[in-house]
């Protein structure tokens, strides 16, 4: 069986098509192409790079990826997965998933990809996994409850809620541990909290729809692909301006149509996004901020994850 060679790639899933695509870096191309189960949304690597989960929603199951043959090796799934989506795991292997119709949390062991727990949110149409740094806390954006459920991954338990605006997705943690952004995407807005205590400091309106928020590896910037208006927001994170530090969004770039997934190389050199409705995955210059290009992918591409093969 052929193995995949030393470099960095992109996982991308192409959700109409049931598909997904390795691409190179090094070649900005495709180099292979895989079967999955029924609607690939979101996806995630072990953090060892040995395997890979990729939950299919409307196949309600997460596909087991093994990196080195880049080829499924097992299928997870139960009565209580309804369309699940988003995927975090952490350092040491467990990982966690939002089942979206079910709102619920599932814990699954990676050493033997067996459910050890589960957490009913409560709350309306949980979507998305967002770790903290220190990997004790995680953040649950419910899309139809306006809220963010807070899970201790040490007692297994809801510890809190927090309210937001209108329809929260995308959420992730600032890599200082500091600051946790949230984009509503019936709003139109960002709002960017403190972890300590969950206040809001800061409401930034942006683009329309937006629906993820990924960080820089240096934290520098934050990229928020809007959906509705094909554009990616550039958060700076820290802009200093008489006196005064904030985020802020210095450039909007345009990229294709309905944009999504976004994840950088691992220099943060480079960023990509999924463009759904283009079937392609934008090239973005982290120096210049700029659209560099476009490799072609398949059919209604959006969540993607960085392989690097060492």
């Amino acid at each position: 069986m052929e193995r995949v060679m030393k470099g960095e790639y992109l996982i991308v899933l192409n959700k109409d098509e049931d598909t997904l695509s390795l691409v190179s870096l090094a070649s900005n191309e495709v180099v292979k192409t895989i079967p999955s189960d029924h609607n690939p949304h979101e996806v995630v690597v072990s953090p060892d790079g040995l395997k890979t989960y990729v939950t299919c929603s409307l196949g309600n199951t997460i596909d087991v990826i093994d990196n080195g043959s880049f080829e499924i090796i097992d299928r997870i799934t139960d009565p209580e997965f309804d369309f699940p989506h988003g995927v975090g795991i952490d350092h040491h292997g467990m990982l966690y998933m939002a089942s979206t119709y079910s709102s619920k949390v599932f814990f699954i062991n990676t050493a033997s990809d067996r459910i050890v727990a589960r957490i009913d949110t409560s709350e309306k149409h949980s979507h998305m996994i967002a770790l903290t740094p220190d990997e004790k806390t995680i953040y649950v954006p419910n899309i139809g409850s306006d809220n963010l459920s807070i899970v201790s991954t040490e007692t297994r338990k809801i510890s809190g809620r927090i309210e937001v605006g209108g329809g929260p997705e995308g959420v992730a943690v600032h890599p200082n541990g500091k600051w946790l952004y949230v984009a509503n995407q019936h709003d139109n807005n960002l709002m960017i909290l403190d972890t300590a205590h969950h206040e809001i400091l800061w409401k930034r309106k942006i683009g329309a729809c937006p629906i993820r928020v990924v960080f820089s590896p240096d934290g520098k910037y934050a990229l928020i692909p809007n959906r509705e208006s094909d554009d990616l927001s550039v958060i700076l994170t820290e802009q200093t301006l008489n006196g005064s530090t904030r985020p802020w969004e210095i450039k909007r770039i345009p990229v294709g149509k309905w944009p999504g997934g976004t994840v950088f190389n691992s220099a943060g050199s480079f960023a990509y996004v999924a463009n759904n409705k283009t079937n392609d995955i934008s090239i973005i210059d982290m120096t210049s901020l700029k659209e560099v290009g476009r490799i072609d992918v398949g059919i209604h591409p959006d969540g993607m994850a960085l392989l690097v093969r060492s």
